[in-house]
């Protein structure tokens, strides 16, 4: 991994978060963040959230209906059941908001001029409570209509990855090296676990337990009671949510290369793949082929040996994890030619997307 690239990344990252903590221009170049259903994809991209027909790849709405410069998009928005996309922006003006798949029209919005920084992870609904990280350090509570529940609470750092949880404890990742384990039933915090490094992506929820990667290019695995166990080593930081399939877990680093641990063994499924460039975005896994993005703008299907089975390039750079739609993959690349592209199993373009 080169200077220049890390630099790169924290310039992207960083600078949406200087820039909005201080109430100057907001950043307008960042990468993308890209939601689905079966019949929509939901693309965040600089100024607007796009719903886009994943039939044809053709735009349905766009939120707003006219750019503002205090609207600033990168989160991965979140679709619930019940009808809401909900999406905080990196905006000067902090507002989170909730939108009606359908329509794109607003069902509530609040401003959050309280907040101190940027809506950057995506939030976690759990028992009609939204949970949304900030990247001022706290986690902010709010019922379905958008309205704070209770005061916010202080995990220390930026909070840039969406929360998970196993049903019972919720567990976040912080910039400030550490794991934080919360009851939602009394919002007690466990004593902060450090992870030896910066913590930008999203645990993987096992059976007892979590997997986190951090800059420590450490994959732990930590249970409910916070004890832990240092699964494996990778070669460089990991920064992408690893991925957990059955018995094997998946993740990479930003050396490019991609790892598949046997959970049952403890070792290793191959040694060496690192088809092109950093990987920052995590993998899909769907039957027997694992989908992965590259910083370098590639697209590959591997099979479960590691192998590659096919390649694309959707050019630019691409940072955001892909994901299902019906029976196409979407991918949303950084500064390529479109925003949106849409490929079936055995590789072949169904469309582009460019807003």
């Amino acid at each position: 991994m080169n200077t220049k690239r890390l630099l790169f990344f924290f310039l992207l990252a960083l600078g949406a978060l200087v820039l909005s903590a201080c109430g100057t221009q907001p950043l307008a170049n960042n990468w993308p963040g890209l939601a689905a259903d079966d019949e929509r994809a939901y693309l965040s991209s600089g100024s607007f959230v796009y719903a886009v027909d994943v039939t044809n790849g053709r735009e349905i709405w766009r939120y707003p209906a006219e750019a503002d410069n205090k609207l600033i998009f990168y989160a991965t928005p979140v679709l619930t059941e019940d009808g809401h996309l909900l999406i905080g922006s990196a905006g000067t003006s902090h507002p989170f908001v909730s939108l009606d798949p359908e329509t794109g029209r607003e069902n509530w919005s609040e401003s959050f001029m309280g907040a101190k920084g940027a809506w950057v992870g995506s939030p976690l609904v759990l028992n009609e409570v939204i949970y949304a990280p900030n990247t001022d350090g706290f986690l902010y509570m709010l019922d379905m209509r958008g309205r704070q529940i209770t005061d916010p609470i202080e995990l220390g750092g930026a909070l840039w990855s969406a929360p998970v949880t196993d049903g019972s404890l919720i567990y976040v990742t912080s910039l400030d090296h550490h794991l934080h384990i919360i009851d939602p039933s009394n919002l007690s915090l466990s004593e902060p676990l450090s992870l030896g490094g910066a913590a930008p992506g999203s645990p993987a929820v096992g059976d007892g337990g979590i997997f986190v990667g951090s800059f420590s290019a450490n994959m732990e695995f930590v249970q409910s009671n916070g004890n832990r166990q240092v699964l494996a080593n990778a070669g460089n930081w990991i920064w992408g949510a690893p991925t957990l399939d059955g018995e094997t877990l998946y993740y990479a680093d930003l050396d490019g290369k991609i790892y598949s641990l046997d959970l049952a063994t403890n070792r290793q499924n191959w040694d060496n793949v690192q088809p092109d460039g950093p990987v920052v975005a995590s993998m899909l896994v769907l039957d027997d082929q694992i989908y992965v993005a590259t910083e370098s703008g590639s697209f590959f299907a591997l099979d479960r040996n590691g192998r590659i089975v096919w390649e694309k390039i959707p050019g630019g750079q691409i940072y955001t994890a892909p994901v299902l739609s019906g029976d196409l993959i979407l991918v949303a690349p950084y500064q390529a030619d479109f925003a949106l592209a849409a490929y079936d199993a055995d590789g072949r373009q169904a469309w582009t997307f460019k807003p």
